[in-house]
């Protein structure tokens, strides 16, 4: 099966997120302050991004916690579905603040403000530097939870390259429009990804087939087994994007003389492992008998 480096995955990446949500969050906070004091909507508005990824982390790691609670009467597949609310609520928080930052940044390149590029140039310097230890932390990491966050706090590391060179560019120019420029393209970036993430979320919680998934393949091997003559009431969909879930039911021929259904369940077990399915519930039926489903 696919669970034998859970332990090792949830105790490291427990870690590694718990690192970057410290980090991130001590930077948002500074960011905030300088943002203020340099006049930079580029500064704030990464400011206000770095505080949606801190609430994305500090989420992430509770829910990662969360997770390794086993099911129980209240919830019978477990906790795993918990982390989509985090996404959700993350998600809308980004795009929330983005939409404030581009109407700010739009009424700045109407109206451009002179701007601290020192102070700028060692906030972007921080920045990478902060945003370049965590990727490095979580670069290693296996769990779907940790190349997530990695590839958030990658896009840090990005939007301070840009602040970089505009801080840069503004020492030597007097372009003050730059600076709004710059946050109206990081802004444009994390909408991007946040109404990306929001509708991968949903197609998830919609229970949508998991995503890569070939589905007419997974059907095409089931049925090529020998005793099975059709395949009905097949549904397949995802937890938490991640854990993969498939019922179906099975039709045979009860005069084959591979019919035996223990034996054909574990067959169908072994092509879900494949396909990197984590739990199926299989029904094998004769040909002549009624499963009384009304999708039957």
């Amino acid at each position: 099966m696919h669970h034998h480096h859970h332990h090792h995955d949830h105790t490291d990446s427990g870690k590694n997120i718990r690192l970057a949500f410290f980090l991130n969050l001590t930077f948002a906070i500074v960011e905030l302050i300088g943002g203020f004091f340099t006049n930079s909507i580029a500064i704030l508005s990464d400011a206000l991004h770095d505080f949606g990824d801190s609430l994305s982390l500090g989420v992430t790691w509770y829910l990662q916690r969360l997770s390794r609670k086993k099911r129980d009467a209240d919830f019978t597949y477990g906790y795993k579905r918990f982390s989509l609310l985090g996404a959700v609520l993350i998600s809308a928080v980004l795009i929330g603040g983005s939409c404030f930052v581009v109407f700010e940044g739009v009424q700045r390149i109407l109206a451009p403000q002179p701007v601290d590029t020192t102070g700028m140039l060692l906030l972007a310097v921080a920045g990478i530097a902060v945003n370049g230890l965590a990727v490095f932390r979580l670069k290693k990491g296996v769990s779907f939870n940790e190349r997530a966050v990695y590839l958030h706090l990658m896009e840090d590391v990005l939007g301070w390259i840009a602040v970089l060179i505009g801080s840069v560019v503004m020492k030597f120019a007097d372009w003050p429009v730059l600076d709004p420029i710059l946050s109206l393209t990081i802004s444009g970036w994390v909408l991007y990804n946040a109404a990306g993430n929001l509708r991968s979320t949903f197609r998830i919680l919609l229970q949508g087939t998991p995503k890569g998934m070939d589905v007419e393949g997974l059907k095409a091997e089931i049925s090529a087994l020998e005793p099975v003559a059709s395949l009905h009431d097949f549904h397949l969909w995802s937890l938490d994007g991640d854990f993969h879930v498939l019922s179906l039911h099975a039709v045979v021929d009860p005069g084959h003389p591979h019919s035996d259904p223990s034996i054909l369940k574990s067959r169908i077990r072994s092509i879900c492992d494949d396909f990197h399915i984590h739990h199926a519930t299989i029904e094998v039926e004769d040909k002549k008998e009624d499963c009384g489903l009304v999708h039957c």
